[in-house]
């Protein structure tokens, strides 16, 4: 697509753009073509061998398995729709990677130049509707200036950490343009070098959390590349840990001193030590339920390191807030602290934390009676490599990952953080196994967000993407539910609905699927989809019944705050009946019970 026009080079505008894209090292997108893209179509053809077009059958699937390219990679996402519904079909996933901070671009078609304005087929004013979502959103006004565009669009999502759109008249890219009148910035990209933490901050930091007689350590994704740390100190100052459920991992589950998340998509013990706890080293964290939940009201010291300075005293006035990176400066902080003997606080929160292991590895340890989700994670934990990646859906899918799932710093896990978007799990899936063909990729989903982009199920067969898709199937929206009873007078209503066999519904795209109805047959079943998923993707559809995962911002275990018929009516119903209250253990390590608790913080 290289021609001489008056013994001067040109290029089709189309081209240059994917050149651009490929200085970027993008080496795939994702789209439904159509006639207003038609002429990117033509480049990506012609570019085939450089870049990798990723047919999907609906756009969202495409914009979200972009905005999982970028969370996975840290590398810009690109995806596309055509003029109208194309473009706007993308908006879910746009506004995942918006909500997360991943840098995504947007290629949106539109009528030709001289089409424009003129009220014609799919043509509209685009950029109001991306206006929200997007950081950086224009229009290409000429075939010349295109490749520029597109790589102004990469440098601000990089930029801002969000989205960026481009609308693209669909007579542009065919138009030859000078060879000599683009070029890509790709080469001059560099990271922001992290800010470095004040001495004087860090000492008075580390007094702070010396002089503590209750503290937690509670840190968010911003702390990634700190695991060893945050751990290093937990255990010389004998501090627990928690986290937000995106920062899962970052410290192994199995660490007796990790005590979960907070709120609802969380752990016990996390709960119940956040309101008793007197300080809180927040770390990289931008907890979005801490205002609506009076998350911190009992906390006395409230400290904070985060590497963007409109997060510091966002979610609480903090008494000491340091501007750095959370690895650089807990490495500070180490160099100036001894280890200290076992503080009654941390023997409670260890018996706390124990207890809470116990009750749920009884759960997902149980052979007889109905199929639960627990023991579906459990069979998935049995034949998950050590460096698995697992693409999570939204619902109560995430609250049993979050409990039940066993991960450590070298799995990754990632779901829609705050927009919360069902249907993220198959799209992710997508994702990483095109990022990382060589490691074991699981899709855990839910059955209502399985349904939303079932299609897609297709596109990994098409592109011979072996993942392991476990379904969670229990006819119900099962979180929604969960908040109806919480919050609404009346009958269930808009939750429930009919059955949808996923194992046929992969056996109609070619993907081979099984049906699983009892505890006894998980392990084979297992066993089977790991052999399979070794050359070909493969799907479980888990039948599990409709039980509610313990509400642990609701519990009902105290006697000194519920009457026995109500504890014994919870415990009967979340089969909790060696569960203690970890009022209990701090008795037992003679401390005192404040009369404290957060509040849920839902809607």
């Amino acid at each position: 697509m290289l021609k001489m026009t008056n013994d001067r080079s040109t290029i089709a505008a189309g081209l240059a753009v994917l050149k651009v894209l490929e200085a970027w090292q993008v080496d795939h997108l994702y789209g439904i073509p159509g006639g207003s893209f038609n002429s990117i179509m033509d480049a990506l053809s012609a570019e085939r061998e450089n870049i990798h077009y990723i047919q999907v059958r609906h756009e969202e699937v495409g914009a979200m398995a972009a905005a999982a390219d970028a969370k996975l990679t840290g590398k810009i996402g690109v995806c596309f729709g055509s003029a109208g519904p194309g473009g706007t079909h993308l908006m879910n996933g746009l506004y995942d990677a918006r909500e997360d901070h991943v840098p995504v671009l947007a290629l949106i078609g539109q009528f030709g130049t001289t089409g424009m304005n003129m009220d014609t087929f799919q043509e509209m004013n685009e950029n109001p509707i991306y206006a929200d979502v997007a950081a950086y959103n224009v229009t290409a006004v000429s075939a010349r200036t295109l490749p520029h565009v597109i790589d102004e669009a990469i440098r601000r999502a990089y930029a801002n950490q969000g989205v960026s759109v481009v609308q693209i008249p669909v007579d542009l890219p065919w138009q030859e343009i000078p060879q000599d009148s683009w070029y890509a910035s790709a080469i001059n990209h560099q990271k922001p070098l992290l800010p470095v933490p004040d001495p004087d901050l860090v000492k008075k930091l580390t007094q702070q959390l010396v002089d503590a007689k209750r503290p937690v350590i509670y840190y968010g994704i911003g702390a990634y590349t700190a695991g060893k740390e945050l751990q290093q100190l937990s255990e010389l100052l004998k501090i627990p840990l928690m986290s937000t459920y995106p920062a899962k991992g970052i410290v192994p589950d199995s660490y007796p001193a990790y005590l979960g998340s907070a709120n609802r998509v969380a752990q016990k013990p996390a709960n119940e030590a956040l309101a008793q706890a007197d300080t809180v080293l927040f770390i990289g964290n931008n907890y979005p339920f801490a205002e609506v939940s009076n998350a911190f009201k009992n906390t006395q010291h409230f400290l904070q390191i985060d590497v963007d300075p409109a997060k510091l005293g966002k979610r609480h006035q903090a008494e000491v807030a340091i501007l750095a990176d959370a690895k650089a400066t807990l490495q500070q902080v180490l160099e100036q602290v001894s280890e200290r003997e076992e503080t009654p606080w941390w023997k409670a929160n260890l018996a706390n934390r124990k207890n809470w292991r116990d009750y749920l590895n009884k759960l997902e340890n149980k052979q007889f009676g109905e199929l639960q989700a627990y023991q579906v994670l459990k069979a998935v934990n049995d034949i998950a490599d050590e460096d698995a990646i697992f693409s999570i859906d939204v619902g109560d899918i995430n609250l049993n990952a979050n409990r039940n799932l066993n991960l450590t710093p070298k799995n990754r896990h990632f779901t829609s953080n705050l927009f919360a978007t069902m249907g993220v799990g198959i799209p992710g899936a997508i994702a990483a196994k095109l990022d990382f063909p060589d490691r074991q990729i699981f899709n855990l989903s839910g059955d209502g967000g399985a349904a939303m982009t079932m299609q897609d199920l297709v596109t990994q067969v098409q592109y011979h993407l072996p993942a392991i898709n476990v379904i969670f199937t229990n006819k119900q929206y099962a979180f929604i539910k969960d908040e109806q009873e919480d919050t609404n007078k009346n009958d269930f209503i808009g939750v429930e609905f009919d059955d949808i066999d996923f194992s046929l519904v992969a056996k109609a795209v070619n993907m081979k699927g099984f049906r699983v109805t009892k505890i006894e047959d998980l392990a084979p079943t297992f066993a089977k989809a790991k052999e399979i998923a070794k050359t070909e993707p493969v799907l479980i559809d888990a039948v599990i019944s409709g039980d509610r995962p313990m509400p642990v911002e609701k519990l009902q275990l105290d006697p000194a705050k519920f009457s026995q018929e109500e504890i014994d009516t919870f415990v009967k119903r979340y089969e909790a009946q060696d569960l203690r209250p970890f009022a209990d253990f701090l008795k037992e390590a003679g401390l005192s019970v404040r009369d404290a608790e957060n509040s849920e913080g839902g809607f």
